[in-house]
Formats: structure tokens, sequence, C-alpha cells
């Protein structure tokens, strides 16, 4: 995958993770900090930073429970280690951090 591709395929995941984040009822706060970079902000002032990473061509993710990256398998966005996909898992972070249950 060239960069071009990477950066589309990655923009489109975090679009989808903002539009998932804007229909829930959760006590959060989200913004693009900056280009590939997606911030979520809970209540309790913990955050989980979601951003592109062009030079391993993945998505990583930063939560209190840890860090995870994820790499594109030409269907879905794949944990490196237990290639979990990153929509069930974001959705089991937030949702732990949020102390309610949701679906991105």
């Amino acid at each position: 995958m060239n960069d071009s591709e990477f950066n589309t395929l990655a923009d489109a995941a975090l679009s989808r993770i903002e539009t998932g984040l804007d229909a829930c009822d959760a006590d959060l706060d989200f913004a693009m900090v900056s280009a590939g970079v997606l911030e979520i902000e809970f209540a309790d002032r913990s955050k989980i930073i979601v951003n592109r990473h062009g030079a391993a061509k993945e998505l990583w993710v930063a939560a209190r429970s840890g860090g995870f990256h994820f790499r594109w398998d030409g269907q879905h966005w794949r944990d490196t280690r237990d290639g979990g996909e990153l929509l069930a898992a974001l959705s089991a972070l937030v949702s732990a951090q949020c102390g309610m249950p949701l679906s991105l």
C-alpha cells in the first residue's frame, strides 16, 4: 500500500470513528487536534488518542489500558497483537473509560 492509499483508508476510519462518537450519548468530547490525530476526552479528564502512523502504515490507539496498533488487512483494521478489529476494540475501550456500553 502506498502513502496515498494509507492516508485515504486511515482518514475514512477516523471519520467513521467521529461519526460513531457523535451519535453516542456518552459524556465525552472529541476533536481532530491535528491532521490524523483524534483526541477523545472523558468526564474524568482521561483521554483516548487515535492517530495515523504513516511510517508504519498503522492506526495507533493510546488508552488508559494501554497502546494498540492496527494494520489494514485488505478489509479491516486489525490489531497487530490479537487480530481484533479496530471499531470493536475502540468500542470496548471507550465503553470502559466512559463507564457505559456503546458501539461505534
